[in-house]
Formats: C-alpha cells, sequence, structure tokens
C-alpha cells in the first residue's frame, strides 16, 4: 500500500495576482510549478504546518484568509492530500530557499506552467 501524505499549501494572492514556485533540484518533482507548502507533521494542524513551512521556504510570516477544498492525487510512489489556503504576506520578503524560481500572475497566466500533478488540481478550483 501506497503512503498517504497529508500536505498543507499557501495560494499567496496580492491585489489578483498569484505567485506560483518552481521546485528547485534539491526537491522532489524538481522544475515542476507549485504552492508553496509542505508536509503536515504528527500532532500539528494543517495551518501551523503552513505557517512553519512558509518561514523556512520562503522567510516569510502570513496570515490565513481562507481554507480551501482539499484535493488529492495519486502519484506512483504515493497519494497525497493536499490542503491549500488562500494567504497574504504580513512580514518578511520572499526569498528562494528550495525553490529556483517565481513567477506572478493571473491564474489564466499562469495555468500552463508545468504544475506538479495536485497544484494543478488546485489551479482548476481557482478557475472555476
Amino acid at each position: 500500500m501506497k503512503p498517504e501524505l497529508k500536505v498543507c499549501c499557501g495560494i499567496i494572492e496580492e491585489a489578483g495576482k498569484f505567485y506560483a514556485f518552481r521546485r528547485g533540484g534539491g526537491m522532489k518533482m524538481p522544475g515542476k510549478w507549485e504552492f508553496p507548502g509542505g508536509k503536515v507533521e504528527a500532532g500539528e494542524s494543517a495551518e501551523s504546518a503552513l505557517h512553519r513551512e512558509l518561514l523556512e521556504e520562503l522567510q516569510i510570516k502570513i496570515e490565513i484568509l481562507e481554507r480551501k477544498e482539499a484535493v488529492q492525487h495519486d502519484y506512483p510512489e504515493f497519494t497525497i492530500h493536499l490542503i491549500p489556503f488562500r494567504v497574504q504576506v504580513v512580514e518578511g520578503t520572499i526569498q528562494l530557499i528550495e525553490h529556483d524560481a517565481l513567477q506572478v500572475g493571473t491564474i489564466k497566466e499562469l495555468k500552463d506552467l508545468d504544475w506538479a500533478d495536485a497544484d494543478r488540481k488546485i489551479i482548476e478550483l481557482l478557475m472555476r
């Protein structure tokens, strides 16, 4: 049986523009675009995991505005339960620690990037 991962991600939105991040060479699925976040550890809420992950990965503090509908995707080696949150940056400047590129645009402008499959499902939700 494949492992099931509970993962959170932050949809950073500012004035109708969204932030997309490309996974760097040291990450799984390098070169794929995503909304940043990470694994929810045992005993941790998705919200606190998101605060921790975005501080570690991007050096920012955020405010969670809205929890969106979770998505599930079966990758060959694991199943991911991805919990997206709409967030805004409240402190710090985005720094690419693990990612190697950042793109900002409307969902229409970003939808054709080479997204990780689970994140593509969030793009589809946001386009509705």
